[in-house]
């Protein structure tokens, strides 16, 4: 079977970049920008909150291996699906939490995915399901950000090793290595 795609968004792409990096059955995991209106956006524009678009990753998997059912449980498990255009001190609607389901099953199993987080979270979550848009890959610098520069932002040392202990702690099967910040 082919491998196949989803797309999130959870706030800061380099974030949910690392943790879903480290997941079994995931072959690559790209950061970018959807969910806009502005062609070709740009870091600097999407951060700017003008361009409409979600910091995103869009996930490639085998789904013999996991499934993308299980792929949005660890998503609502490591950012907090019950901010509303935020995560952290990241503000804005470009840190948004959402889900760019790419066909009617995906979009079937997000709904359900969301009722889940929704009886976990007492009905708090905000994650929109939104519709499948025009994906921009971000800039270089911005690919596998924790496992080259991130480990020597301060940002990302914060912010990282928690999700990745989440990440351990809840799908302890599903993780590629062991230690928080591999």
């Amino acid at each position: 079977m082919a491998d196949d795609v989803a797309v999130l968004a959870g706030g800061c792409f380099w974030c949910t970049e690392a943790v879903f990096n480290d997941v079994i059955g995931v072959s690559s995991v790209e950061s970018g920008y959807t969910g806009g209106h502005v062609p070709d956006p740009n870091y600097k524009q999407v951060c700017g909150g003008d361009t409409g678009h979600a910091e995103a990753i869009m996930i490639t998997y085998d789904p013999e291996t996991i499934s993308y059912g299980e792929l949005l449980d660890i998503f609502f498990v490591v950012h907090d699906p019950s901010q509303l255009n935020r995560q952290g001190n990241d503000v804005g609607t470009q840190y948004r939490s959402a889900i760019f389901p790419q066909d009617s099953a995906q979009e079937e199993e997000a709904k359900q995915a969301k009722d889940r987080a929704q009886a976990q979270w007492n009905g708090a979550v905000v994650t929109t399901i939104e519709a499948r848009s025009k994906w921009y890959p971000a800039e270089d610098d911005h690919q596998s950000y924790w496992e080259g520069q991130g480990q020597r932002n301060p940002y990302c040392i914060a912010t990282i090793p928690p999700k990745l202990q989440k990440l351990r702690k809840s799908f302890q099967a599903r993780v590629k290595s062991a230690g928080v910040g591999a």
